[in-house]
């Protein structure tokens, strides 16, 4: 059975719930292997309970403070090693950027923004603004593939998660891109907006005032987002924009209030599982898109929702 490479991603050695998604995707392809990047003991018994096989620990002493080429070069001589049958990265943009890097080095097909991916290995994707669901799979080489979040439920498994120290050898021009200054960006204490299982949005219909959207968004657990028009009005941060010129989101459950629907929009949400809509224009068009929909201010509904939600908690 031919190894599955997934490279982890963690922050200081704690495994992020993407990883967990791409060990269960990996398990329908062959066998997983993770590859972790990083100081420090890696993180064997965490990856062992989904599955992983075997741990190429990687020591990130001689890359640290550079770009993502150093982390290509890893994974190219990871598949020379172990003739691995596919690679699985999550899908943000430093994993697309080694995803890319890495199909130049090894000369094979890349498939980026899987939000499905079967035996063959097989992917579905949404495509053309989310008009389109297309399968594809990669015809040349060891498939490369980036999946969103959420795409897979986590399922534990018990692997033996073997860990090997792998040793790479890093080119000079690998490391001729270095980070001089970074800063960590400040806590919000609600999940990250590419990796939540719900989120709630706002637009042009909050007026500036997100209070009842993020409270609903605290009373569920949920990262909370923004439209362009709510951002371009200087009401969030770029951070927050959810939509074609923004972040990609694919929750379990996505909740839009005051959003219009602009197809911009739209194909960055377009794959939620569920979506929920709060607009008082019932001629909106992202009614068109929603499984459920509620005619209505989001300023009276949102509170009432989330006053009946800590209710029931």
């Amino acid at each position: 059975m031919a190894e599955i490479l997934v490279l982890v991603d963690h922050v200081d050695g704690a495994v992020k719930k993407p990883t967990l998604e791409l060990l269960t995707i990996a398990r329908r392809l062959g066998e997983p292997s993770a590859v972790f990047i990083g100081s420090g003991d890696a993180p064997a018994e965490a990856l062992a309970k989904f599955g992983a096989e075997k741990v190429y620990a990687v020591d990130d002493a001689q890359i640290k403070g550079y770009l993502v080429a150093p982390k290509a070069e890893v994974l190219q001589q990871l598949v020379e090693k172990t003739s691995a049958g596919a690679v699985l990265i999550p899908s943000s943009a430093e994993g697309k950027e080694i995803a890319a890097r890495l199909a130049i080095k090894i000369d094979s097909g890349l498939i980026t923004d899987a939000v499905d991916v079967q035996a063959g290995p097989v992917t579905t994707q949404s495509v053309f603004a989310g008009s389109y669901t297309v399968q594809a799979k990669v015809t040349k080489g060891t498939p490369i593939i980036t999946v969103k979040p959420n795409s897979a439920a986590p399922e534990e498994a018990a692997g033996a998660g073997a860990v090997e120290a792998f040793a790479p050898t890093i080119s000079d021009a690998a490391k001729a891109a270095q980070i001089v200054a970074s800063q960590p960006r400040q806590s919000t204490g609600r999940p990250e907006l590419t990796e939540a299982a719900i989120v709630v949005s706002g637009g042009r219909g909050t007026g500036g005032d997100f209070s009842a959207v993020e409270a609903l968004a605290d009373s569920l657990g949920a990262a909370v987002g923004a439209s362009r028009a709510a951002v371009d009005s200087g009401w969030k941060p770029h951070t927050f924009q959810v939509g074609q010129t923004g972040k990609t989101v694919s929750p379990q459950l996505y909740v839009a209030n005051g959003i219009s629907g602009a197809i911009q929009h739209r194909a960055g949400m377009q794959t939620s599982k569920t979506i929920v809509a709060v607009n008082k224009d019932e001629e909106a068009p992202i009614f068109e898109l929603v499984d459920f929909g509620v005619v209505g201010d989001l300023h009276t509904v949102l509170p009432a929702l989330t006053e009946e939600i800590n209710k029931r908690k």
